[in-house]
């Protein structure tokens, strides 16, 4: 029987020969993941199971992100939690402030996940880890527990959408600019428990950080996960990062897919995500006439280190828009460090911007970065729901670094220039 590359890696993680969409298997599990806002839920459940240990200390990662440093006794607390219960089953995985990062980009960073793992994290960004061309995806916090004490899942085996890419980027057109106008294609709920598989020689043009920032924001089309194609790029990366064995997995040329989407990145423009959703999108030059009041860049979608030399250098030289706020978040502290080395944090604190230590903060609206009633916000960020980044009666704009960066220097939304 033919299979997908998702397919693939369910029935090699579950024993099994084939597995067909639609079927109920259990599968082995090579990283269980949670943050601070679904680790004590998770743990609490855990302990209801009444065992002494987990299933494997090294294949458990912890790491407090959403609140961090912590923005209130509520938070504290919070992390308090999961900071116990990582020093009792010694959890080798467990990374805190001044050691770490936002989730989803730490975990590549150290290496912590590789081609041809299953990943379950309770956060739904977890998807982000298909760009190294592994099966993984976001679960609840009861599934973590689960996961925490056996090292099994079960997974319904999913159908599949093959997005296919051709043509060249031009300018900085990337990985943001694609996951949204995929997304403003299909709908938010496009792909609804389904996987979303890259292909097409297009690939070749991204880099890596392109591809973690689409496999980020699958979630956003309700994709169970997405996966791309493991090819130079990915394992030069691969073993840069990690010293963990990996496994490239193809799909047969008979798979089947449930739909095919195809994309001509030459022919695509900056896109923004409007409010209130994701699918919202419009070509950057549409919305020139939108004033702004702050643009973040960062977040686990597009806090690397390629966003922010891009946003760096559209910002050098100039100045952020008075009565604009931008708020800078490297994703993790190495990147942080490299961006220091490299010069960009000065060129962003000479323009104006704010840096901040790695959080996701303002991102879900938790701290360092509020919005209040009818303000606009530029971010760079995976979600523009109603409130998401405070107050009902603000607005988010989803949109890449380089668009961000240039509607921080105009005050309004902004195509950039090339320089």
């Amino acid at each position: 029987m033919a299979m997908t590359m998702s397919q693939k890696i369910l029935a090699s993680h579950s024993g099994k020969a084939n597995v067909k969409p639609g079927e109920l298997i259990t599968a082995t599990l090579d990283m269980v993941l949670g943050n601070d806002i679904t680790s004590p839920l998770a743990i609490q459940e855990f302990k209801k199971i009444a065992i002494n240990k987990v299933f494997d200390n090294e294949k458990i990662a912890l790491v407090p992100d959403h609140f961090c440093p912590n923005k209130d006794i509520k938070s504290a607390q919070q992390a308090k939690i999961v900071r116990d219960f990582a020093k009792e089953y010694a959890i080798k995985n467990y990374f805190e402030v001044g050691q770490m990062g936002i989730e989803h980009a730490l975990l590549p960073e150290k290496g912590l996940v590789t081609a041809g793992d299953v990943v379950i994290g309770a956060d739904s960004h977890t998807c982000t880890y298909g760009a190294l061309g592994a099966f993984s995806t976001g679960i609840g916090s009861t599934d973590m527990a689960a996961g925490m004490a056996t090292g099994q899942l079960w997974f319904k085996v999913p159908h599949a959408i093959k997005v296919l890419l051709t043509g060249k980027p031009k300018g900085f057109v990337g990985g943001k600019d694609i996951i949204l106008h995929l997304i403003g294609k299909i709908g938010v709920d496009g792909a609804r428990y389904m996987s979303l598989e890259f292909t097409g020689d297009a690939i070749r043009y991204l880099s890596m950080d392109d591809r973690f920032t689409i496999a980020n924001m699958a979630i956003e089309a309700v994709a169970k996960n997405v996966i791309f194609p493991v090819d130079d790029k990915t394992l030069v990366y691969i073993r840069e990062h990690s010293s963990k064995s990996y496994k490239v997995f193809k799909p047969d040329d008979e798979a089947e897919y449930y739909d095919t989407v195809e994309i001509d990145l030459s022919e695509l423009d900056y896109t923004v995500a409007c409010p209130h959703l994701p699918s919202n999108t419009k070509p950057a030059s549409e919305l020139s006439g939108v004033n702004i009041d702050q643009v973040v860049i960062g977040s686990c979608t597009n806090g690397r280190i390629n966003d922010l030399r891009i946003a760096a250098r559209i910002l050098k030289g100039k100045r952020v828009a008075d009565g604009v706020r931008c708020l800078v978040f490297p994703a993790t502290q190495k990147i942080y460090l490299q961006a220091i080395q490299e010069g960009l944090i000065q060129t962003m604190v000479e323009s104006g911007a704010a840096v901040s230590t790695p959080t996701c903060g303002p991102c879900l609206g938790g701290h360092m970065g509020i919005l209040t009633s009818g303000e606009k916000c530029v971010a760079t960020t995976n979600r523009n729901f109603i409130g998401r980044m405070g107050h009902i009666e603000s607005e988010v704009y989803l949109a890449s670094p380089a668009v961000a960066a240039a509607s921080a220097i105009t005050g309004k939304i902004t195509i950039p220039e090339e320089v």
